[in-house]
C-alpha cells in the first residue's frame, strides 16, 4: 500500500532492487520526465512496477517555458502522455530557458527578470497546464551572476507567477542558498517571502565551490551530501510552511541506496516533528500498462 509521500528520493535505476524492497514509510521517487518519454523498454518497465509500490513525481527540464516562444508542442504531448500512464502527485519544471530556435542547449540558463518576461512565461505556464490538465509546479533557479535591467526580484516574480496562472512552486532550498550566496543575497529573507500555499515540494541537494574560483562561487552539482546551511534554511522553512513532500537530489557521484536513505531519514525525522505532520493515507492505483527504450539522462543543475 502506498502512502502519503513525505521524504522522498531521485530514482536511479541501480537502487531499482533496493527501492522497490524498502519498507520506510513516506518514501517517493521522482525521476526526470524525458528519460521516460520514449515507446518501451527497461527504464518503463521499472517505472511501472515503481509506481505501484510508490508515489512517483516527474520532474522536466525541457519545456523552456523562460524562452521567447511557445512550449515545444511534442515534448508537451510526450510529457502529457508520461503523465497520464503513472500519475504522479507532482509534475514540475524550471524557472530558465534551455532551447531556442529548435536548439536545445543542455541546460538551464537564466533570463532577465522583467515585465514582459513575466508575460511570456505567465503564457507559456498557461499553455502547459492547459495541455497537461494539471498544475505545474516552477522551481527557482541557481543563479551564478547578476543580469542588468531587471525589474522585480525572484520572490516576486514567482509570488506573480503563481498568481496570474495558478501554478505551484517547487522551492530548491540548495538554489536558493547558492543564488544568495553568488549574488550577495540573505536566503531566509528570499525563503520567507515565498507564498507557503503555494509550495508543493521541496528539493535539497549538494554543491561545490568552482574549480577556479574557490568558496567565491557556488556550483549546484547534485554531487554532494547536503550541506549544514542547506539543512538549517530548511527547518527554517517547513517550521513556516508545515510539511510538504521533500526531495533528497542527487545525480553525481551517486552513493550507495542506504547512504542516500540515511540523508532522506534526517528530512523525514523533520518532517515528523512538525505539529501538523500529514496523516498516512491511501494513493490511487492506476492499472498497468505495457513496457516502453531509455533516453539518455538529459542535463540538469
Amino acid at each position: 500500500m502506498k502512502r502519503a509521500p513525505t521524504a522522498g528520493l531521485s530514482f536511479k535505476p541501480q537502487h531499482f532492487d533496493a527501492a522497490l524492497a524498502d519498507p520506510a514509510a513516506g518514501l517517493w521517487f521522482e525521476v526526470h520526465a524525458e528519460n521516460y518519454m520514449v515507446a518501451g523498454g527497461p527504464r518503463l518497465a521499472m517505472l511501472e512496477a515503481l509506481r505501484h509500490e510508490r508515489p512517483l513525481s516527474l520532474h522536466g527540464v525541457g519545456l523552456s517555458l523562460a524562452a521567447d516562444a511557445d512550449p515545444d508542442p511534442a515534448h508537451l504531448a510526450r510529457l502529457k502522455v508520461l503523465a497520464d500512464r503513472f500519475a504522479p502527485f507532482a509534475v514540475s519544471e524550471h524557472l530558465a530557458w534551455s532551447a531556442w530556435g529548435g536548439v536545445y542547449h543542455g541546460d538551464l540558463l537564466p533570463f532577465p527578470r522583467t515585465a514582459a518576461a513575466l508575460e511570456r512565461i505567465v503564457r507559456n505556464v498557461d499553455i502547459a497546464q492547459t495541455t497537461l490538465g494539471r498544475r505545474l509546479l516552477i522551481e527557482n533557479p541557481s543563479l551564478y551572476a547578476d543580469l542588468d535591467g531587471q525589474d522585480m526580484d525572484e520572490a516576486a516574480f514567482l509570488g506573480a507567477l503563481v498568481r496570474r496562472t495558478g501554478c505551484g512552486l517547487l522551492v530548491d532550498v540548495n538554489n536558493a542558498f547558492i543564488s544568495a550566496h553568488n549574488l550577495g543575497r540573505d536566503a531566509g529573507a528570499y525563503l520567507d517571502a515565498l507564498p507557503a500555499d503555494a509550495i508543493g515540494e521541496v528539493h535539497l541537494a549538494g554543491h561545490a565551490p568552482d574549480p577556479e574560483l574557490g568558496e567565491a562561487l557556488l556550483i549546484d552539482t547534485h554531487g554532494a551530501p547536503v550541506a549544514e546551511p542547506v539543512w538549517s534554511l530548511y527547518r527554517r522553512l517547513i517550521a513556516r510552511i508545515g510539511p510538504r513532500p521533500t526531495l533528497i537530489e542527487r545525480d553525481q557521484e551517486v552513493p550507495p541506496f542506504a547512504t542516500l536513505m540515511a540523508e532522506r531519514q534526517r528530512a523525514a525525522d523533520m518532517l515528523a516533528r512538525l505539529p501538523d505532520a500529514p496523516a498516512t493515507r491511501s494513493a490511487p492505483q492506476p492499472a498497468p500498462e505495457p513496457a516502453p527504450e531509455p533516453t539518455q539522462e538529459p542535463a540538469h543543475v
